[in-house]
């Protein structure tokens, strides 16, 4: 994993320093994990993983490197829409970038870990930063700190009329622990 992420921070480009990390993180985690192919691990079809790597990576490796010329970036999971709108509705600039990680940070919630895990970073904090420069409408909602994960799953349930929670006060409901708290690497 760190010889993926190495080689990619490795190039240097006009893109964020910060926003480099995070794509190289979730490029890396996503490689690593072998599971399917890179762009169906991100979520973003060839030509769009093409100018993500030309963009933030630029000389690193090509896209034929990665993946087939047959790669796509499979099928969405029911709440991959819903999930990027959510995102991109509280994006802040409407840049390229924000468009990558909306699509690279809902495809790696279907992950079973902490989201910041799936998207190989080194603490919440990363995750944290990285939404509320690029998401900050969406961000700043989570006033309690819940997880990300699930934060972003109980926007979705709410938007459509669906209260998913035991209790009508978070403070009370017996599942407070799996929703708050500190999401160190065990």
């Amino acid at each position: 994993m760190t010889e993926t992420y190495d080689r990619l921070m490795a190039t240097a480009s006009s893109l964020d320093p910060l926003d480099r990390h995070v794509l190289a993180s979730v490029i890396a985690a996503a490689r690593a994990e072998g599971e399917a192919p890179l762009t169906e691990a991100l979520g973003l079809d060839r030509p769009t993983l093409h100018r993500l790597l030309e963009a933030a990576f630029p000389g690193a490796c090509a896209v034929d490197d990665l993946v087939g010329t047959d790669a796509t970036a499979g099928e969405d999971a029911i709440e991959e829409p819903d999930y990027r709108a959510l995102l991109l509705d509280g994006r802040a600039r409407g840049t390229e970038t924000e468009d990558w990680l909306a699509h690279v940070v809902a495809r790696r919630s279907l992950r079973p870990e902490h989201l910041w895990v799936s998207l190989g970073l080194r603490n919440r904090r990363e995750l944290s930063d990285m939404l509320f420069r690029h998401f900050p409408a969406v961000a700043a909602r989570n006033v309690r700190g819940m997880r990300w994960k699930k934060f972003f799953y109980r926007e979705m349930c709410q938007a459509e009329g669906v209260y998913v929670c035991k209790s009508p006060v978070c403070d009370t409901c017996p599942d407070f622990g799996e929703c708050y708290g500190t999401e160190e690497k065990g």
